[in-house]
């Protein structure tokens, strides 16, 4: 039977209960108990025994079994599923007031998928199942399309993002992955609150977009007669906060960059950035270290989590090697050794570094050979530290090494997780750099930003010494969640048309 045909059949059940007197679609239930509730309550109910309490529940029909004057119904709801047990005379006699022919009509009018109420007591039947053996039932909600079957699910992975709903309900993992995202981030805000940071919203739109190197998207206000972009970060208003007198400063939301869709990047995706006065990079390594293992051990209960078959030891302190170490370690390039850019890109060719002919400074060449050669081999939680100032325009100049900044990135499983400085509060040093971006914009440059003068004017009222730290919520629940993609730690991840499905499985 067709989809079509399946449901042309359900809206002629939805008259028939109308015509019964039954809204299909009910207003309200109140339950006592959930599924897992009554699950672990009586884990140790023998078999053929029955507990006289009264007990009320909801959830979505998963199977279903006539068989006689007897019926085996799975009902799940959030938190797992558990057996109604239905038996014809109770269900009569129980509903002889609200339902000619009850257990009749629920095998007529009742399909997989529906939402349905009961009550009843505790049964565990002969065969071991615990079981509410049921006295009434409500539908709550008539289904109109089916899940897929049982034995394939839904396994297109492109209808899984697509229609998410659906793969919540089939796919219990998936409920599982963004109840422990929730868990993160409530645990990330707490751990934060408790330090005395204030969570504080900064604006979407905004009229120069900055802080990071993005291509942003561009809107439009009608009233204002203006074009605005939806922000690439929040660093520099956070940082506009923390000149205000805010010392503990930091915001939970979305940034949006008009970049490429891929298994580890979304064009919408959440970051957490952080801003505390008097203090360093240093400081911002302790922080990260106590967010994210307080975090893994609150969720997972465990510093040893494994993703995708490879195990990781979470358990700080974590590993602190600058970028130049890093690089010669893997590649034995030592970028302090060169004299000039062109003997730098000779050894780096030598090296196996690909499509590296336009790179303008030995800085950038640097951080070319730490990303092809370097990055994805750092599987243990990795602090890289002190890079190229040509890479970093808000960062601090290295308080002893001439070139480079105060900046660490962490690595696990050879993905960027989280991005730190020890942030610029000299107002004269940050035009010079962000004037150099912006001149990298007029070149052509679409991931390079203006000249936010606004920001420059805060900081010419003072900055205290700061350091800034963000973390990618979304990376951070794929690392915790063992999600290979990051549309799986997404509920909702950006698609492309229906119509072009097959480019988006290619993609996956």
């Amino acid at each position: 039977m067709s989809e079509e045909d399946i449901r042309a059949t359900r809206l002629e059940k939805v008259e028939q209960l109308k015509q019964l007197g039954i809204n299909p679609y009910a207003y309200r239930w109140e339950s006592s108990h959930h599924a897992a509730q009554l699950q672990a309550q009586f884990a140790d109910l023998p078999n053929g025994e029955e507990v006289d309490l009264e007990v009320a529940i909801a959830g979505r029909i998963r199977l279903r079994r006539f068989m006689g004057k007897l019926a085996f119904v799975t009902l799940e709801d959030e938190t797992g599923a558990i057996q109604l047990y239905l038996e014809k005379k109770r269900i009569e006699e129980s509903m002889a007031d609200v339902l000619a022919n009850a257990f009749k009509q629920l095998d007529k009018l009742t399909d997989i998928g529906d939402i349905l109420g009961v009550t009843g007591t505790i049964k565990r039947t002969e065969k071991g199942e615990l079981s509410v053996y049921v006295k009434q039932y409500t539908i709550l909600t008539k289904s109109l399309l089916p899940l897929p079957d049982k034995r394939h699910g839904l396994t297109d992975i492109a209808k899984r993002y697509r229609q998410r709903y659906v793969d919540l309900i089939v796919n219990p993992e998936v409920r599982q992955t963004f109840r422990r995202r929730a868990q993160i981030t409530a645990g990330i805000r707490r751990y934060l609150e408790q330090r005395d940071f204030l969570e504080i919203e900064t604006p979407v739109l905004q009229s120069e977009a900055g802080g990071a190197d993005a291509r942003p998207f561009i809107t439009y206000h009608n009233t204002l007669d203006m074009e605005l972009y939806l922000r690439i970060a929040t660093e520099l208003h956070l940082k506009r906060l923390i000149v205000g007198g805010f010392e503990k400063v930091f915001e939970l939301g979305r940034i949006f960059r008009n970049e490429g869709v891929s298994t580890r990047h979304n064009p919408e995706f959440t970051t957490i950035e952080i801003y505390q006065a008097y203090a360093d990079y240093n400081d911002m390594m302790a922080l990260t270290e106590g967010i994210i293992t307080t975090v893994a051990q609150e969720v997972l209960g465990t510093l040893q989590i494994t993703y995708q078959d490879t195990p990781v030891d979470l358990t700080p302190p974590w590993r602190r090697v600058t970028m130049h170490e890093i690089v010669k370690e893997f590649t034995g390039l030592d970028f302090n050794s060169f004299q000039t850019l062109e003997e730098a890109k000779t050894a780096s060719k030598n090296a196996g570094l690909e499509g590296i002919e336009d790179v303008p400074s030995i800085g950038k060449l640097l951080n070319e050979a730490f990303e092809q050669k370097v990055e994805e081999n750092l599987i243990q939680p990795t602090f890289v530290i002190d890079y190229p100032v040509e890479i970093s325009p808000l960062a601090k100049p290295h308080r002893s090494q001439p070139g480079l900044v105060e900046r660490f990135e962490l690595f696990i499983v050879g993905r960027e997780t989280a991005n730190s400085f020890s942030e610029l509060t000299d107002p004269i040093d940050q035009r010079e750099r962000l004037e150099a971006q912006a001149a990298r914009k007029a070149a052509g440059d679409l991931e390079a930003q203006g000249v936010d003068e606004d920001f420059l004017t805060a900081l010419e009222y003072g900055m205290p010494p700061t350091g800034g730290l963000g973390i990618g919520i979304d990376r951070l629940v794929m690392l915790l969640t063992d999600c290979a993609s990051i549309r799986d730690a997404i509920a909702f991840p950006l698609l492309k048309p229906e119509k072009s499905e097959s480019s988006l499985e290619s993609e996956s």
